[in-house]
């Protein structure tokens, strides 16, 4: 009988990973991943999903019209993202909080069951005086007094665990907790906002931003956020970017809100615009990190073709996993971002929508597994 001897020889491989090919929260729930997961392949996919802020909520025309969007009715099909806000939920105003955290709730499940992905903004009052958060409405100083030894540091932790609250209730029928996008502090790089530059210094935005994040994920319990970092277009290189940048432990993706480089009465240089957005998307990969054009839009729409023949081919140089446009006011008569039936540039939407680099709702299966 012949014996055989094996010799089994165990080797190791260790592949260098960047810390932040994961998730900022180690702690994040098995479906915020996926949904990590989901979008970087998107992203590196050289598709990109469609998102409309609000677009459930209300349109031009309507307000609160269950499963409508002005951009369904346009092109068959909801937006794959949603944009809200937490705006409403930071508030003193108690009967305020309920009706926007019932409203958000009820936004989020929503878009979770039909497949689409929720991001939010936060558009916080000045917690100076609970008032605006346009620095001209309301021009306090306040980002050094929130901020840990601040005399307005428990005010500030108030306005975090109100989110927290609201975020604990985004659970789908069998009590999973729904995973969304948090975009906190965006377009800091301009003065418009009580955050933004030149009422806080580069220091103390960057303390605030740590210790928002630290304080959701390790104090509140907070797992199902997947965290972005948005300036405004003020940068034209990668060093701008990434001046007041927080640091790889605290963003999972970066993004740019560009408004302005489309403009004809402003920047009117979508070339700059792909630039920036270029930019973007080379810092996030060379971070493993997501990307995403995270605001835009052409208010009005002036140009009927502005979908296809501008937005689009800035989309189609950068690998981003979504972008989105903003709302459409139903008390506002000019201001608009998607069109809707009728309008002049409707049928180029459409077309927009149908392209092979666009995805919408409808384009959109198991994003969460």
């Amino acid at each position: 009988m012949m014996r055989y001897i094996f010799f089994f020889v165990f080797v190791f491989i260790i592949v260098p990973v960047k810390a932040s090919d994961t998730l900022v929260d180690m702690q994040a729930t098995e479906r915020t991943k996926n949904l990590y997961q989901n979008l970087k392949d998107i992203q590196k996919s050289g598709k990109v999903l469609f998102g409309h802020q609000e677009a459930t909520s209300y349109g031009r025309t309507w307000v609160g019209d269950k499963n409508r969007s002005d951009v369904k009715d346009v092109t068959g099909s909801h937006p794959a993202v949603i944009g809200l806000d937490f705006a409403n939920v930071t508030t003193s105003d108690s009967e305020r909080f309920e009706k926007a955290k019932h409203e958000l709730i009820a936004s989020v499940v929503d878009t979770y069951n039909r497949g689409g992905v929720s991001t939010f903004a936060w558009h916080a009052s000045n917690p100076a005086n609970d008032g605006s958060f346009y620095w001209e409405k309301d021009p306090i100083k306040v980002v050094p007094d929130i901020l840990p030894e601040g005399k307005l540091h428990d005010k500030y932790r108030k306005y975090l665990q109100s989110i927290a609250d609201v975020a604990s209730a985004f659970k789908d029928k069998e009590g999973v907790l729904i995973p969304v996008i948090f975009r906190p502090f965006h377009e800091y790089d301009g003065d418009w906002f009580w955050w933004g530059k030149g009422h806080c210094t580069k220091d103390e935005f960057i303390a605030l931003w740590r210790f928002t994040i630290n304080y959701l994920r390790n104090d509140l319990g907070v797992h199902n956020f997947i965290y972005a970092f948005s300036p405004d277009c003020k940068f034209t290189t990668q060093e701008e970017f990434l001046e007041y940048y927080p640091g790889d432990e605290y963003v999972d993706m970066l993004g740019m809100d560009n408004y302005w480089d489309f403009r004809p009465d402003g920047g009117n240089n979508p070339q700059l615009a792909a630039q920036k957005l270029k930019i973007v998307s080379d810092i996030a990969e060379s971070k493993g990190k997501l990307a995403a054009f995270t605001e835009t839009g052409l208010e009005g729409i002036p140009q009927s073709d502005w979908f296809t023949a501008t937005l689009l081919p800035v989309l189609q140089k950068v690998k981003v996993c979504y972008v989105l446009v903003w709302r459409n006011a139903s008390d506002m008569a000019h201001h608009y971002y998607a069109p809707t039936v009728g309008h002049p540039a409707a049928n180029d939407f459409k077309a927009f929508s149908q392209s092979e680099t666009i995805l919408m709702e409808n384009d959109v299966t198991d994003i969460y597994n």
